[in-house]
């Protein structure tokens, strides 16, 4: 793991003011009922929550571009949502935080994905989902491969975020990736299980243990299978770098050099790990464009996974967060 001084550290993170990234996915809302337990229900087996607060926020690739935000860069987000209530809110929770919402398009065909938390005494109950996992039309599909077209010159970093919700077509992800190297944008991956293997050429693609031992058909029972995974990534996706996140044990690093690198984990008190890989994606793109090398991106990436960690549902990384737990690392 690369060692970074504090003043290193400072000026990446004041660099990425400015930068703007743009992010391709699966646009969601994350709404959230908070309260206790204080008895079980006499119609079933099952406790009663009395709610005491409400909230939504930007959830899915929109919560990885809030992790954008929070860092202090500008954020372009590419996606669809229905034309519906949470659509409405959604864009309402866009506007509010001055995100550009003019990437985004309606497909009337679809539900606007929304992800209901109950917690109860800092507990997570239950999580309902409403959504679509069908594939977008070809109309949509032409669309956003017309708005990234249009934009590709003004954006300094590109992430492609997969939930498998049917945005990210074969298509759209091959263009993505051309354009972006046609034009020397660094383009990060952080992938789902559908259209695992389209992903080539990428500057960095960041998958998890599950979904490699899915697409791999292999378990992580030791390090050579760690090593074996990563090196046979890079080559079949013939990218600059696999970043391997690898949950309490922190993450490893594949450089197409052949060098191996281990990013411990840095959670003092996990909490809940819901949208760490948001904040990892996020951070390592933001500090990657603001003229960090990709190890250091790891390593600030790591620190902001930490951090996150320590919360209660979906947060965005706060750059005062970050500085205190790395200064105080």
């Amino acid at each position: 793991m690369r060692n970074i001084s504090v003043k290193r550290f400072n000026s990446l993170i004041s660099n990425i003011k400015g930068k703007k990234i743009a992010v391709i996915g699966d646009l969601m809302v994350d709404r959230y009922f908070w309260g206790i337990v204080s008895r079980i229900s006499p119609e079933a087996p099952v406790p009663v929550v009395d709610i005491e607060r409400e909230f939504s926020q930007l959830g899915g690739a929109a919560n990885v571009g809030n992790n954008i935000k929070y860092l202090g860069g500008e954020t372009f987000l590419i996606g669809v949502i229905g034309d519906d209530n949470t659509g409405t809110l959604l864009i309402e929770l866009l506007e509010s935080g001055r995100f550009d919402s003019s990437g985004i398009i309606v497909d009337p065909s679809r539900p606007t994905t929304i992800k209901t938390r109950i917690i109860a005494d800092n507990q997570h109950v239950v999580r309902t989902d409403r959504e679509s996992r069908q594939e977008i039309n070809e109309k949509i599909e032409k669309k956003i491969i017309n708005i990234i077209e249009e934009k590709i010159k003004e954006f300094d970093g590109i992430i492609i975020e997969d939930y498998n919700k049917g945005l990210l077509k074969k298509e759209i992800i091959h263009r993505t990736i051309s354009l972006a190297n046609s034009n020397d944008i660094p383009v990060t991956i952080d992938p789902k299980f559908d259209n695992f293997f389209e992903c080539k050429k990428a500057t960095v693609f960041k998958p998890n243990l599950r979904e490699i031992e899915s697409k791999l058909g292999i378990r992580f029972t030791d390090d050579d299978k760690l090593l074996y995974a990563g090196k046979e990534l890079l080559n079949r996706l013939e990218c600059r770098n696999v970043l391997i996140t690898r949950g309490e044990k922190g993450m490893t690093l594949f450089k197409d050099s052949g060098e191996v690198i281990n990013v411990g984990a840095r959670a003092k008190e996990i909490h809940d790990v819901s949208g760490a890989g948001d904040t990892v994606i996020a951070t390592l793109t933001a500090v990657m464009v603001a003229g960090g090398d990709v190890e250091e991106a790891a390593t600030i990436a790591n620190y902001a996974a930490g951090v996150v960690c320590g919360e209660v549902g979906v947060v965005p990384i706060k750059i005062e967060q970050l500085e205190k737990a790395f200064v105080e690392e």
